[in-house]
């Protein structure tokens, strides 16, 4: 599939993904591409966010690929259960918060009991060696649960702007590998 044939719906995480983060680079390059915007960015409340991202699927006019960083990636899981049969072709979703950890933020306590169940639609889960919020076992264990293919991205922090990761060259190749793989 091209970019082009699909709304890409990217989302951020707690604290939404500021100017200069590879979201919103990637926002601007794509034409297909929209930002999924929260009410509450800094007190998120999961059946808030579920809610929005399900409408913006269903508002879509091609079919959809996900775009998910850091709490978004909770998000999506819990949304994916409500997601049987939708236009949703894949998902790109990097550095996940591992809840379990102890790392997560009080704020983003809602969204705990991530579910388990494999995703209905293909997706590449990206992670780092040295995120503060996730480990790479649990890393692993998320993308076999879910069926996803596992990138490792190396030493890579968040893969957020605090950790250098502003255009992110590495991380547009991945998406465009994800993207070859599905059909419009």
């Amino acid at each position: 599939m091209k970019i082009a044939e699909a709304d890409i719906l990217i989302m951020p995480g707690l604290g939404n993904s500021g100017p200069g983060h590879w979201q919103r680079r990637w926002g601007e390059r794509f034409s297909t591409a929209r930002f999924v915007e929260q009410a509450d960015w800094e007190h998120p409340r999961l059946a808030d966010w579920v809610a929005t991202i399900e409408r913006e699927i269903m508002m879509s006019t091609r079919p959809v690929v996900l775009v998910a960083h850091s709490l978004a990636v909770s998000a999506v899981a819990h949304t994916a259960l409500r997601l049987k049969d939708t236009k949703v072709r894949g998902a790109f979703l990097v550095s996940p918060p591992d809840h379990e950890g102890g790392e997560i933020p009080a704020e983003a306590s809602s969204f705990g009991n991530v579910p388990r169940d494999p995703l209905p639609f293909p997706s590449i889960l990206v992670v780092s060696s040295n995120d503060p919020l996730c480990s790479i076992e649990r890393a692993v264990d998320m993308a076999t649960c879910w069926g996803s293919e596992f990138h490792f991205a190396g030493n890579a922090g968040h893969i957020n702007l605090a950790s250098g990761h502003g255009p992110w060259p590495e991380g547009l190749l991945m998406f465009t590998r994800l993207m070859q793989r599905l059909r419009a």
